[in-house]
């Protein structure tokens, strides 16, 4: 007999602890990871077994109350490893045990419970593989003669001359062929199998016969000194982080490229993420060509059917790399070996749900829980990877400060735009990117213009009385879209038409202030139509129009395709694209992010620029990047300009030590929302005290605690928002501190509280 630690699939901190039940003896397949069924209170649950022990080593009182587990439910979905993970999440992030445990599960492919008739029931997961019926000739077939008249024999027979086929196909083709088929079958004409199909992208097991990996180019000094410290770190097995400074276009991607191969020739794995919006197939391209099949894909664009695929693909063992998105690092892959974040610096690596969850902590947790190497690859390592450097002995850094093919970083050029409006200029394009655009779209070259705005017109005002339209559940104005002539929030999509006059006094004089992507295209496409001979596309790529699945894709391929092009975007232009024959880049606003009330926001400001001037010049054609600000003299973009982190690096530390910020601290951010503003207040106030009573207790010294405040945006989707920002040095256990405040809370129906540790933001 064995004890089993069962954490319940149910996401509430009420329950947030694993409960011990009997295994009994004839259910040999309980294995931890497994989804079983058990008895809870007056109802059944589903939940997943965390850890086993032989019942003797088990108090007998707890034997003897505990209730024997009714079923399993299906194979085990995660190993000891991913247990321990998972008890890690929840404690490092305060985060329900359940919510943890469900990023190991396959998507959509765990069981439910639900009453029906009084009674409970076992519900089938929502996705599950995809079993097709193929037909092929059987050992009978070239003696048999269907009878006469048996027309759809004969068809189906005739057409399986050439191969086998679906049964759908057959279907598709002469009705329904159930009976023929089965007629068939049973004279061992035919032989009827069950094959599994995989979603979206096809996979195999391997590379495949005749794969042949796409040829590794001649390393350069520092890419051969970047492969050789990697290398290093894997032989180590350790846990040792490599960061990879390197500049754009300096072949980062190759050095993960012959890393894992290294890795997979030892018999082991690797995962690579990449950021969401880099997660192009120009990407997953790139380690097709070098591992054939042995690659599965994971991120958010494919469906649920398509991802449990990939899932179960790689739970197999047949996938020996997995590349995809943050959610990749919780992969069902044995063995892991090298973890590689490209991009490492990009915010998306953030969990904004339970499990707030940082991807590199989290990756690094793994690479020591695997005795595997992390690698993290930037051209803007973040600050907090930078100071990681030189504080702790196991991280280690390697620069490529050269692009892979010797070619130089593009100059940029930057563009007052308030001196342009002394000057009398109105236009949205400065005189240096109007010529630029036009000496480039003549060469039949393509540009990228970057804004980090999408819509028409940021807001819409009266200038007689000053009215701005809101959004009734936002504390935010409206953005104008022009298609569907409409005012849409960006934070809760919802939607109206763009009013006539003014709602408040009827005034006609309605002005669209601030431009986003959809006014700059407008605008851009009239501009070129004043230049004779010049025939451009306009490309746009921002969340309205890539919205649609595999539209991604489809604008790439038509950037790529054209002649002379203008691909204008937000900052999912800004990285993971490479084309030859882009010679121009141009920022429209720099100033986007710069002004929020943000302690980031000098960097991300820092970081879009270095990235998206990467874009240009990275083949034989020189490279020119025009950046048009109203803050010229900014210390972010004054460095970006000058590819100067130092100058960058010196400005934003010393404002972040004398500010008591990352990476000087550690930060936890509570959050506190509700449809009642007073009951929002109320609640805040109850936990600034809790907290800081906790704080006190615990004899914490060098902790800063600002009370409940409204947050920037202090309303989204009819919620109230509140948060209170605690600071506490490196080297404390900051939710060891905080979590039994939030363990031992009574929940509040009327508002919700979350606690983010290590916050990305703190809008």
């Amino acid at each position: 007999m064995r004890i089993a630690q069962i954490i319940l699939d149910i996401p509430t901190q009420a329950l947030d602890q694993a409960y011990s039940y009997l295994v009994p003896d004839q259910m040999q397949d309980a294995q931890v990871g497994c989804p079983v069924l058990v008895p809870f209170g007056h109802r059944k649950a589903v939940g997943f077994i965390m850890s086993l022990q032989d019942a003797c080593d088990i108090d007998e009182s707890l034997r003897t109350k505990a209730k024997p587990i009714e079923a399993v439910l299906g194979k085990s979905f995660f190993d000891e490893s991913a247990s321990e993970c998972a008890r890690f999440l929840a404690k490092r992030y305060i985060a329900p045990l359940s919510s943890c445990v469900r990023l190991f599960t396959p998507p959509g492919g765990t069981p439910t419970v639900r009453k029906q008739n009084g009674k409970w029931v076992v519900c089938e997961p929502a996705t599950g593989q995809v079993d097709d019926r193929w037909v092929r000739l059987g050992p009978n077939a070239q003696d048999f003669k269907p009878r006469k008249g048996a027309v759809k024999q004969e068809s189906i027979l005739a057409a399986l001359q050439m191969g086998a086929l679906r049964v759908s196909e057959l279907a598709a083709e002469y009705g329904n062929v159930s009976s023929s088929l089965k007629a068939l079958e049973t004279r061992g004409v035919v032989v009827v199998e069950h094959r599994r199909r995989m979603r979206g992208v096809p996979v195999g097991g391997g590379a495949g016969e005749g794969f042949v990996p796409s040829a590794k180019p001649q390393l350069t000094k520092g890419q051969s000194q970047a492969l050789e410290g990697i290398r290093r770190a894997c032989e180590a097995r350790n846990g040792s982080v490599v960061v990879v400074d390197g500049v754009t276009g300096s072949g980062k991607t190759e050095v993960y490229l012959q890393a894992i191969e290294g890795v997979l020739a030892q018999g082991r794995t690797a995962i690579v993420l990449v950021p969401e919006i880099s997660l192009t197939p120009q990407t997953v391209a790139r380690f097709r060509g070098r591992f054939g099949d042995m690659v599965a894909v994971l991120h958010s664009r494919m469906s649920a059917g398509e991802r449990y695929d990939q899932w179960d693909f790689i739970r197999s063992g047949q996938a020996r790399v997995v590349v995809g998105a943050r959610s990749a690092l919780f992969a069902p892959l044995a063995d892991v070996g090298l973890i590689v974040i490209d991009e490492e610096h990009e915010g998306s690596y953030k969990q904004d749900q339970a499990p707030r969850y940082v991807s590199r902590d989290v990756a690094e947790w793994k690479a020591n829980a695997c005795g595997a190497a992390l690698v993290l690859g930037s051209a803007t390592p973040s600050i907090e990877a930078l100071h990681k450097v030189e504080t702790d002995p196991k991280w280690s850094i390697v620069r490529l400060p050269e692009r892979a093919n010797g070619r130089p970083m593009p100059q940029i050029k930057v563009v007052d735009m308030a001196c342009e409006f002394g000057k009398g200029s109105r236009n949205m394009f400065s005189l240096a990117l109007r010529m630029a655009l036009e000496e480039t779209l003549r060469a039949g070259q393509k540009a990228v213009l970057l804004l980090n705005q999408r819509g028409f017109a940021s807001f819409v005002l009266c200038r007689e009385c000053g009215f701005v339209p809101e959004c009734p559940s936002c504390s935010v104005s409206l953005t104008f879209h022009e298609r569907g002539n409409m005012l849409a929030c960006h934070h809760c999509d919802h939607r109206e038409p763009a009013p006539p006059i003014c709602p408040k006094c009827g005034s006609p004089y309605l002005r669209k202030f601030g431009a986003g992507t959809q006014r700059v295209e407008a605008e851009l496409v009239s501009y070129l139509e004043t230049l004779k001979g010049v025939d451009a596309k306009v490309i746009r790529m921002d969340a309205d129009t890539t919205s649609a699945k595999g539209a991604h894709q489809r604008l790439l391929e038509e950037f790529a395709a054209s002649e002379a092009a203008v691909l204008l975007g937000t900052q999912m232009i800004a990285k993971g694209l490479d084309f030859d024959d882009v010679t121009l880049v141009g920022v429209i606003n720099a100033d986007t992010q710069l002004r929020l009330p943000d302690y980031r926001s000098g960097e991300r400001t820092f970081d879009l620029i270095e990235q998206v001037a990467g874009r240009a010049g990275r083949a034989d054609l020189p490279g020119r990047v025009i950046v048009q600000t109203y803050s010229p003299h900014a210390v972010p973009i004054r460095a970006a300009a000058r590819y100067d982190r130092q100058m960058f690096l010196q400005d934003e530390l010393a404002k972040r030590k004398m500010l008591q910020y990352p990476p000087f601290v550690r930060l936890a951010d509570v959050r506190i929302w509700g449809e009642c503003e007073e009951d929002v207040r109320v609640e805040g106030r109850a936990l600034s005290l809790a907290l800081k009573q906790a704080i006190e207790q615990a004899g914490c010294r060098g902790w800063t605690m600002l009370p409940a405040t409204p947050c920037l945006i202090n309303r989204i989707r009819g919620n109230w928002r509140y948060h209170i920002t605690i600071k506490a040095p490196l080297d404390t256990d900051i939710s060891a501190v905080l979590e039994p405040v939030f363990r031992s809370r009574k929940a509040n129906p009327q508002v919700n509280v979350a606690v983010d540790v290590d916050p990305a933001s703190m809008l």
